[in-house]
């Protein structure tokens, strides 16, 4: 890849919240520009806005030498929605114009303007999770740039909103090539650097050598070999270790962590390179002389895959520039199995290292991802940064300290439906028995406060980023992995996992306040599937949707999910007297048939959600494969009539 002159824009612009009382739009420069935004209307001559934004309205906060993050909230006295909204931003450096996004045309749909449409109806919503750069699949966010494209000028069927649900980037998952164009980021624009402490108690040998980023930087063990210097705690729990012997383990149980992201450059690189090709000009994947010479051939097939993803990221910046943006975190946006027991959090927190690892990935979280879903949620958080990071600021753990303790990641929208974001990683409801055993995903608070955001609400959608309802044979044999006192070998997460995090959430279900009309979109799992549910003995009529799209750029294995899926359709069907023994006692749960052949009614390919709702009676559901094709899952209804 050639070496070109760093790009001024190094992100966005992305839309992200957008209601009738407010616009969001998010992007990172080289310098820090004033911005001067222009909206306008062209079924609205009235509403024109042209202002050079202060700093009540452009909140900035930089991250090094030559990069400065944006989120732009425009003082604006009514919003116009459901119509085409233009927008331009111009950059200045005092009375000196730099550039304008007219400049750079990859952002346009030919000769249009930048738009996007402030919808309070969720007429047509897109959704995905799961988006590895290094999964050798096509990307199937690109299919969100088809899909504006072809509604540009009809703002009635645009999408209303994006949805992405979990695992936006994978801190603990990064190929060689990534991590290269990582480092030569950070050297680009002077991200900052830090230190952190060793726990002497739980390190391994190769840890202690590692004490800030210049060391890790020049460490021979920087690439591939990373799990090398994670730090290790002493595991005493579990029918295993009872059986075994205690012995020393990693904190960080990806499979995948010999390149596991560790300072908070690295995961603010990763996200800009992530997000948008602009920097990918500047960076030479052809430069491995730092490479160990026994990973090369891993790397270079990596780095096929990966340019593969580079090529598309014009299209994903220019969609996600024109359409309003939301996100949630799942697992790997920090790392996997990120709060899955209380003895991993015991583990993690209790280890300098590992919480400033856990905290610089959250720190990304706020910046690139969680800022613009609610800015006002986070306002306290952001105001904090100047203050505990940045160029010779060694107060870095104070801002670990405040994002861990945060407990407002989750946000809903005062739309129609109303949509509702379950924050399932930062408020579990821990096992007082045992240490090993998995942590619901919301505690009893959390879910109370969920409740209240349901209550007499006609329809809702609830976005959680792992089914309610899963697979019930892979619940099955996670359980069984459990009781062994081996969740961690099997991702043992989901709803039912812990009785009481699932009899609250069936309980709210049946409530007779709780929504008739219910929307579940959720992710995860790496494969795609729709159920409709109907719970028995209850004395309201509701109706329950759960849509699950997984993942955007990742599949599940084909050949296990076969038998899996297979299996669970002869053990687990609707009727079956399995479910008896079994949470589903109290309900029907019915599988929407896809439009093409599936195993077990799951479709395993990588690929965007689009959900299509016509009237609370009919709700369409559809699979955009990355590869271009649309995959229906049929209604019920229909099926019986077949």
């Amino acid at each position: 890849m050639t070496q070109q002159k760093l790009a001024k824009l190094l992100a966005g612009p992305i839309v992200r919240r957008c209601t009738d009382d407010q616009l969001n739009f998010w992007l990172v420069t080289d310098r820090n520009y004033q911005i001067e935004l222009t909206i306008t209307c062209d079924n609205d001559q009235d509403f024109q806005f042209c202002q050079v934004l202060t700093p009540d309205s452009q909140q900035t906060i930089q991250i090094g030498e030559r990069a400065f993050v944006h989120l732009l909230t425009p003082p604006l006295e009514y919003i116009v929605l459901e119509q085409n909204l233009n927008y331009q931003l111009s950059f200045y450096l005092g009375d000196d114009k730099q550039f304008s996004l007219s400049d750079i045309t990859t952002l346009h749909y030919g000769d249009k303007p930048l738009s996007f449409v402030v919808k309070t109806r969720l007429n047509k919503v897109l959704h995905g999770s799961c988006r590895k750069p290094h999964f050798d699949s096509e990307d199937a966010l690109i299919q969100v740039d088809e899909q504006i494209k072809a509604s540009l000028d009809e703002p009635e069927s645009r999408p209303a909103l994006l949805m992405m649900s979990g695992d936006q980037v994978y801190c603990d998952d990064v190929c060689g090539p990534m991590l290269n164009a990582v480092h030569q980021v950070i050297d680009l624009l002077g991200l900052y650097q830090e230190s952190w402490q060793v726990c002497q108690s739980t390190t391994n040998n190769a840890e202690q050598a590692i004490k800030d980023s210049s060391q890790l930087f020049a460490s021979e063990q920087g690439y591939y070999q990373r799990h090398l210097f994670l730090p290790q705690d002493q595991v005493n729990h579990g029918l295993w270790a009872k059986l075994f012997g205690a012995s020393k383990q990693p904190i960080f149980t990806s499979v995948n962590a010999k390149n596991h992201l560790v300072t908070a450059a690295e995961v603010f690189a990763q996200y800009l390179l992530t997000w948008s090709p602009a920097l990918w000009q500047s960076v030479d994947l052809d430069k491995t002389d730092h490479i160990p010479t026994q990973f090369l051939s891993v790397y270079h097939d990596e780095k096929a895959v990966l340019e593969r993803f580079i090529s598309g990221l014009g299209k994903v910046q220019r969609a996600l520039a024109h359409i309003p943006t939301y996100m949630i975190f799942d697992d790997h946006d920090v790392t996997d199995d990120w709060n899955l027991t209380r003895a991993w959090e015991e583990s993690a927190y209790q280890n300098a290292f590992s919480k400033r690892i856990i905290g610089n990935a959250l720190f990304g979280y706020l910046l690139f991802q969680g800022w613009g879903n609610a800015p006002d949620n986070v306002k306290l958080l952001i105001e904090q940064i100047p203050e505990h990071f940045g160029d010779g600021v060694n107060t870095h753990d104070e801002l670990i300290d405040a994002l861990l303790d945060f407990d407002q990641w989750h946000y809903h929208l005062n739309s129609v439906p109303k949509m509702v974001v379950l924050d399932t990683r930062t408020s579990r409801w821990r096992s007082e028995s045992f240490a090993g055993k998995p942590s619901g995903l919301m505690d009893w608070e959390s879910l109370c406060e969920m409740q209240q955001e349901l209550i007499d609400q006609p329809s809702v959608i609830l976005v959680s980023a792992a089914p309610i309802y899963g697979v019930k044979l892979i619940e099955t044999i996670q359980r069984i992995f459990t009781f062994f006192g081996k969740p961690l070998m099997v991702d043992a997460e989901n709803w039912m996992a812990h009785s009481g995090t699932a009899n609250v959430m069936l309980n709210i279900f049946r409530h007779y306040k709780t929504p008739p009309n219910f929307i579940i979109l959720s992710g995860d799992v790496h494969y795609s599937f729709v159920y409709e549910v109907e719970h028995r003995f209850i004395r309201t009529q509701s109706s329950i949707l759960q849509v699950t799209c997984s993942g955007i750029k990742n599949e599940f294995p084909a050949r296990p999910l076969s038998i899996l899926a297979k299996l669970n359709t002869v053990l687990y069907a609707a009727y079956s007297p399995l479910n008896w023994f079994t949470k589903r006692r109290r309900m029907k749960i019915l599988a929407r048939k896809p439009s093409v052949k599936s195993d077990g009614r799951l479709v395993n390919q990588s690929g965007i959600g689009l959900l299509n709702i016509e009237s609370e009676q009919e709700i369409g559901t559809q699979l955009l494969t990355a590869k271009g094709e649309v995959v229906d899952f049929i209604p019920r209804a229909k099926t019986e009539r077949d």
